[in-house]
């Protein structure tokens, strides 16, 4: 290898003279195509983004569209619909006939109308529900909904036939219906006495069946009504993301790093130990509202309802799924963490080593702060062109076959040529726009972490070549001197380490989700040969995601040492672990261990507090009634593992960069470090230990 003394320190020549500063020589910028790639990326970004906030509408995740292809909770040219939220099927019939087999008739094109309760029979006569007031209906909207949306009394006798025959303006209320997630879930059940009536009137029949509430149910139920309802929880519940997903973590990793400086000893058993409690209280809470435990299950039905109604969400058997899921992931962590019990010791030696370095080099303490303050400001940009780009589409009508017609307020007759539902339709287009945007905050999010650690490693080096304490040679701040050299040199080279890993990553979800398709689709479940290939290829692609995030962490690490390309910083420093294996393998292990579990604590803290905060009565009934807890909590958990590996990322990289800058020192001083700090000589050099690894 070639001695990269003179790159990285000062220290003598093989000619006895003096070479350079700390980590000073001369650099040049590194990887630029890949940062003119990463540029192009961002302005696309930009662009995507706008055409969701162009052509989306966050409400279409919640509400539905009525008759006149207007959504329910919004307000438009000619009618404001901001309180009119719930969406009502008029004609029974039509909702009937939509749930029969081999039925030319579509839910889709059944009268819908926006409400702002869903109407229940009366007792005693017959409730009325009526189109929006227009023509010769001289009501404003606000008294149309004072009336309880009816005024048959107002109708001519021509309209009171139409209305007889279901062609409107007016459409009985013979079932009863309750609020399912906004829209009005028919019971399968009808009112005797307002059925009476409406025959005593002469109204046409009335279909009768299970289709009634089944048609409605398989429709809110569907696959992309959940997404929807998924992204809308995100939404409505930014104040929880806000709180647990960023100012939590925030305050927990500083907590941690504060203790890590001033109580190193006793970190990594608080660690182990606090991560079992976080683990198994999470546990508990999905079992809660799995409803396994307790009466808190989450119900689809939104406001007060008869408690004798019991409707069934796809939400309960997703949070059932994910409480079976952590019940076997808080097995396999507790029986992994009772395994370390015993290595807890040599973490501590190791900790001690980062402890050291943060305590001299104080300034990265904070600067994780500036990161996290960048990813943020990005967070809410990505997450608002989200939820646009995902209620992104065109709003138009359907092409139905089914023969119907309504009456028409303003043209006074029955009009059978437009009475086809409405419909949001999504083209190939916007499916690509999301594709683009999640892969964007993939590699964006990526891109941050490995900024920062790249600073932590050139600060963390500085101190190092510098012998640690003993020289004046430190910068005051290193920590902004290796900003920038970053920002100078170096951007395109982490650009393209972050893109691939965000690549391969993405593949292998790509193939997570083949594999589970093909897995359902077995017609041989027994097929050893089968498993055996799925098993082994899913354990090769989480070898090779695993390799490549260790060579990105220690090629960053060569990146901010030797001012080197992404590629050859990658070359140097495998080959600096391959010479030294045994020297890192005894103390990264453990160590990479005791802060992963530090991570989980935090990302486990801020999902505890998240179902804290969602089980309040704001987020569990009325306007702000979320789905499912599942999505915010994931949120959170996924956001406060990001916080806490960016504040981590000091310990984490601190351990690299004095364990490769160890290596290096001490092959080019035969095998004696010379510039190693104490500490670091007693953990790095137990002949014993290294012994005992090796048989």
């Amino acid at each position: 290898m070639r001695p990269l003394g003179p790159v990285i320190g000062r220290y003598p020549s093989s000619d006895g003279g003096e070479l350079g500063g700390v980590i000073r020589h001369n650099r040049k910028c590194r990887d630029l195509v890949f940062l003119v790639i990463f540029i192009a990326f961002w302005i696309a970004m930009i662009v995507n983004s706008s055409f969701g906030f162009n052509r989306g509408n966050p409400l279409r995740l919640n509400y539905g569209l009525d008759y006149e292809g207007h959504l329910c909770g919004s307000k438009h040219d000619n009618r404001d619909l901001r309180e009119l939220e719930l969406r009502y099927w008029q004609n029974p019939n039509q909702v009937y006939e939509s749930g029969l087999k081999n039925s030319k008739s579509k839910l889709a094109d059944a009268r819908t109308i926006c409400l702002l309760d869903c109407p229940i029979p009366a007792e005693d006569s017959l409730n009325w529900v009526c189109d929006y007031p227009d023509g010769d209906i001289h009501l404003t909207l606000d008294e149309w909904i004072d009336r309880n949306y009816d005024y048959f009394e107002f109708l001519t006798p021509d309209m009171r036939n139409s209305s007889l025959q279901l062609q409107g303006p007016c459409y009985p209320v013979i079932y009863p219906s309750v609020n399912v997630f906004w829209s009005c879930q028919f019971i399968a059940r009808p009112s005797n006495m307002s059925l009476q009536h409406w025959q005593q009137m002469g109204g046409v029949n009335i279909n009768e069946g299970l289709e009634i509430d089944s048609t409605i149910h398989e429709t809110i139920n569907s696959r992309s009504a959940v997404l929807k309802r998924y992204m809308a929880d995100i939404g409505k519940a930014w104040p929880v993301l806000i709180v647990c997903g960023g100012i939590l973590p925030l305050f927990l990793s500083v907590i941690w790093l504060l203790l890590i400086r001033h109580f190193v000893s006793g970190m990594p058993w608080i660690t182990v130990v606090l991560f079992n409690i976080l683990i198994i209280s999470v546990t508990m809470f999905f079992y809660l509202k799995a409803g396994w435990m307790g009466n808190d299950a989450v119900t689809p039905i939104v406001g007060a309802h008869d408690p004798y109604v019991h409707v069934y969400g796809r939400e309960l058997t997703h949070l059932r799924a994910a409480a079976i899921f952590m019940t076997a992931i808080m097995g396999i962590a507790i029986l992994a963490t009772i395994a370390i019990v015993r290595r807890i010791i040599m973490a501590t030696s190791v900790l001690k080593v980062a402890a050291k370095v943060i305590g001299e080099v104080q300034a990265l303490m904070i600067f994780p702060v500036i990161p996290y303050a960048i990813l943020a400001i990005f967070y809410m940009f990505w997450l608002s062109a989200a939820f646009h780009l995902f209620s992104s589409g065109e709003v138009r009508q359907n092409n139905c076959e089914s023969n119907c017609c309504a009456y028409n307020l303003e043209s006074r007759r029955i009009s059978c040529e437009r009475c086809c539902g409405y419909s949001i339709h999504y083209t190939s287009h916007i499916g690509v726009a999301i594709l683009f945007h999640l892969l964007g905050g993939y590699w964006a999010t990526h891109f941050f972490i490995a900024c920062s650690s790249t600073v932590i490693a050139g600060s963390v080096a500085s101190y190092y070549w510098a012998r640690g304490d003993t020289s004046p040679d430190i910068p005051f701040l290193p920590v902004f001197g290796s900003m920038k050299r970053l920002l100078r040199y170096s951007l395109g080279s982490v650009a393209i380490g972050s893109l691939v890993l965000s690549f391969v990553e993405s593949i292998r979800f790509i193939l997570e989700s083949i594999r589970r398709k093909l897995k359902v689709s077995y017609t041989t479940p027994e097929n050893w040969f089968g498993k055996m290939i799925h098993h082994s290829s899913k354990f090769c692609l989480k070898c090779v995601e695993w390799t490549i995030k260790s060579v990105n962490r220690n090629a960053y690490i060569m990146i901010a040492i030797t001012g080197k390309s992404f590629f050859e910083s990658s070359a140097i420093a495998t080959e600096l672990i391959m010479n030294n294996i045994l020297r890192i393998g005894k103390v990264n292990v453990i160590g990479d261990v005791i802060l992963s579990l530090g991570k989980l604590c935090v990302s486990l803290s801020s999902a505890l507090f998240g179902f804290l905060m969602l089980d309040t009565y704001k987020y569990k009934s009325a306007h702000n009634k979320i789905s499912s807890p599942l999505f915010p909590v994931l949120a959170c958990w996924v956001l406060g593992y990001v916080v806490a590996t960016l504040f981590f990322g000091v310990v984490e990289m601190s351990i690299d960069t004095i364990i490769l800058s160890f290596c290096q020192d001490a092959e080019e001083h035969q095998g004696t470090a010379q510039y190693a700090p104490s500490l670091l000589m007693e953990t790095l050099n137990d002949q014993n230990e290294t012994q005992r690894l090796t048989q």
